[in-house]
């Protein structure tokens, strides 16, 4: 859209309640706080700077006619919760716009995508409104109620005496509580009967609104009960304390698993908070300005200052410094980055300063995607959560056949009024048994442990992979950007004549800079950081699969391997023995010949990461088997495999035999993690158990794989691997926790040892127990 009169016309001076943008740096600018502003053409324009104020007075059509960049989308939403999309950690099929409650289970629902800055949670401040107006309203209710145990005959009499004046009060101050305090329970209670799917809120509504009613009908008409709900002394007793006091409890219960829960984004807010708000553009011209983040086009030149957020990723032009990228990796130790190296937005750039040029932004960056993988691995299903489902579904109907039963039982052999007391104890059990720890057991676990893992730069794609990993015993890993760099290293020059190794090098490097093979670009590079100057070659001529040859000042040069050698008449046995050893340790060796004459050997070879046999040590101790399987030659694999430990070497693999390797390992039993990098990776990922993709790799292999290791680490397998095994623990605990809490608390309710307001503390107590084992594992030593 072009910044012409016409498109401002929104910023007209008489509107000046709408945020403008600034057209020469792009920032949003709010009108009454605004730095400065300039009338041109009838349009009144404000600006965020007297900065941009003089550069628009000095050429107002230099702005106004550029291009507007287009926004693109950002990793968090900033937009108003209606816009938001809200789902349940318990039902993720449940989606909807706005906050709300979940018609299956009733909980509160999340953003599906939680912002830098949430806000506060409308939920949590009405659940504590209603918490707080409750408690003031309660104590008067539950002081009347305690007064008739204190044992004294003078107050027992007063009490008796003014009965009906205290069931008045009570239902005064009761009647608040339960029918707006508790109208949200009472709301979820509806939802569940219409959607066929009792919940919690079920037995809490059943509960309250029995009691509630019974106390109501006493207060009224007490006239209309049958002796067996009279005490001794010929009264019947009211319950408000117990209706109210549930109520009370149970929304405390709300107010801390909200808070908690609030907690488990704690590490997507701070992935998102990584972003910057704006980028520093650097323009053709050479001028510089601050945009916003979503005005950033993939080619944009920036500038990143000492101490700076990279605002995008992308590949450094020029400058030098060291990057903090701990926050998306987990490595604590800053990366050098230098021309031609690649930077990964949301990183803390070091003292120097930096010249970058934007390669992916908005939702393509990897800050972007490594949001979303956690969003949705926190919102997937883990598959030990079929067997709850299948308890929770007969769980419900369950208590309420148990409620009805122990009123019967007390209604007929229970102590007198057995009335009155078949209908509390039946009320306990409603209350002491609501099944929402069961349903918090797994999500809560799976979206705090998943978060502890992004912070580690461990990625899970679903609950699945969580799971799986835990039982893997192979490791599959690919050797090339895996177990290596993926980058041809020159290693080796040797001159065998008159030759110095500087001479050797500028004779081949001079001659392969025309070549397009890679072996050829690790020859050049390794000449350039050595400070060799390349000879002039001309009458270049390339042999395909043998190597090149062309004129060095008359000289005729020619390098690549034996058959290249025996093309020029070049003998070779001199040095075969040591062209054969330099292949046994790895290295793809060329030879250089001058003149039909042997000049020298230049190896070149894929080093080994440093961190690989440190990884390889501590996948090992954590009982992986480790094979490599490869398209590389079994020398160059062995050879590799034994500098490493490697257990079994699979070599000279096509790509699409590594997963029929895969699928053999799977029939014999074993449980397959296949880590990889690459397209021909994908197929293998995809097939094995639990596909480890490393994030220095090709989107593809991460669409394919479950796990992703943002590093490109193999100790990130170490990581993911203790992570499954502590959220695995932590899932199986809550799950014990809820269980014997529904086992033990049921049967003391049934007979009559457990009071309702006493069953409404504890089932508030187990929910909040379940979520606080949960976010102990936001402090898993990985």
């Amino acid at each position: 859209m072009s910044h012409s009169h016409t498109s401002h016309s929104l910023q007209v001076l008489g509107d000046q309640n709408k945020p403008t943008i600034d057209p020469v740096c792009g920032m949003t600018v709010d009108p009454k706080s605004a730095a400065g502003s300039v009338e041109h053409q009838g349009t009144t324009y404000y600006f965020c700077s007297t900065h941009c104020v003089h550069k628009f007075q000095k050429s107002p059509a230099q702005f106004l006619h550029a291009e507007e960049p287009p926004k693109h989308d950002r990793p968090e939403v900033n937009g108003d919760q209606e816009s938001v999309k809200y789902t349940c950690p318990m039902h993720p099929e449940v989606v909807q716009s706005g906050p709300g409650a979940c018609p299956k289970c009733g909980m509160a629902l999340e953003p599906m995508q939680p912002t830098v800055d949430d806000g506060p949670d409308p939920e949590l401040i009405s659940m504590q409104r209603r918490f707080w107006i409750g408690t003031v309203l309660t104590l008067p209710i539950s002081l009347i109620a305690m007064a008739g145990l204190i044992p004294s005959a003078s107050l027992m009499k007063l009490l008796h005496e003014n009965m009906g004046v205290l069931n008045w009060t009570q239902l005064v101050l009761a009647t608040p509580v339960v029918l707006w305090c508790a109208w949200p329970f009472f709301e979820r209670a509806w939802l569940s009967v219409i959607n066929r799917s009792p919940n919690m809120f079920t037995l809490i509504s059943i509960g309250v609104g029995a009691a509630y009613l019974y106390s109501l009908a006493v207060t009224i008409a007490p006239g209309i009960f049958p002796d067996g709900f009279r005490n001794a002394a010929g009264a019947i007793e009211p319950y408000f304390d117990s209706a109210a006091v549930i109520v009370v409890l149970v929304l405390l219960g709300q107010v801390l698993e909200l808070r908690a829960r609030s907690q488990t984004g704690a590490a997507i807010r701070s992935l998102l908070g990584l972003a910057p708000k704006t980028a520093r553009l650097v323009r053709e011209n050479g001028s510089e300005a601050d945009i916003p983040l979503g005005h950033v086009h993939v080619g944009d030149r920036l500038r990143i200052r000492p101490g700076e957020k990279v605002p995008v990723d992308g590949a450094v032009l020029d400058g030098q410094s060291n990057v903090d990228e701990s926050m998306v990796t987990g490595e604590p130790i800053p990366v050098e980055k230098v021309s031609g190296t690649k930077v990964v937005g949301g990183t803390v750039n070091g003292t120097g300063s930096l010249l970058m040029q934007a390669e992916r932004v908005g939702g393509d960056t990897l800050l972007a995607q490594i949001v979303r993988m956690v969003g949705e691995a926190q919102r997937s299903r883990a598959p030990i959560e079929k067997l709850v489902n299948k308890v929770a579904a007969v769980f419900v109907p369950a208590v309420l056949g148990i409620a009805l039963l122990t009123f019967v039982i007390w209604a007929v052999w229970g102590s007198e009024p057995r009335l009155a007391h078949a209908l509390v104890n039946a009320v306990a059990v409603l209350i002491i048994a609501c099944p929402c720890a069961l349903g918090l057991a797994t999500p809560m676990a799976i979206m705090v442990g998943t978060g502890r893992g992004a912070t580690a730069g461990v990625l899970f794609r679903d609950a699945e992979a969580l799971e799986t990993l835990r039982n893997a015993d192979t490791l599959v890993v690919d050797k090339t950007g895996t177990l290596t760099e993926g980058k041809p290293k020159l290693v080796t020059v040797e001159p065998t004549g008159d030759f110095s190794e500087h001479q050797l090098l500028a004779i081949a490097a001079g001659l392969e800079v025309s070549s397009e093979h890679p072996l050829a670009s690790a020859i050049v590079q390794g000449a350039k950081d050595r400070g060799v100057s390349l000879s002039e070659v001309q009458d270049f001529q390339s042999v395909t699969g043998k190597g090149v040859r062309g004129l060095d000042q008359s000289r005729r040069v020619a390098v690549g391997n034996p058959a290249m050698m025996r093309e020029e008449n070049v003998a070779v046995s001199t040095v075969e023995a040591r062209l054969e050893q330099l292949r046994r340790e790895g290295q793809t060796v060329m030879l250089v010949a001058v003149d039909g004459a042997i000049a020298g050997l230049i190896g070149v070879a894929d080093p080994i990461k440093e961190t690989t046999p440190e990884a390889l040590q501590m996948l090992h101790a954590e009982g992986f088997r480790v094979i490599m399987l490869t398209g590389d030659s079994r020398a160059t694999a062995e050879a590799v495999a034994r500098k490493l430990g490697i257990d079994e070497v699979i070599a000279e693999v096509l790509p699409e035999q590594k997963g029929e390797v895969v699928a053999r390992l799977q029939r014999e039993g074993r449980v397959v993690a296949m880590a990889g990098d690459g397209i021909n990776d994908a197929p293998a990922l995809a097939k094995a158990n639990v596909g480890i993709a490393m994030g220095t790799g090709t989107d593809v292999a991460m669409e394919s794989a479950a796990i992703t290791l943002v590093k490109g680490d193999l100790r990130g397998i170490v990581r993911a691997k203790r992570l499954s095994r502590a959220i695995s623990a932590g899932i199986r605990q809550n799950l014990f926790l809820a269980f014997v809490y529904n086992a033990l608390s049921l049967p003391l309710a049934a007979f009559g040892l457990v009071t309702p307001m006493l069953a409404s503390a504890a089932m508030s107590l187990s929910s909040v127990s379940v979520i606080a084992n949960s976010l102990r594992l936001r402090g898993t030593k990985l």
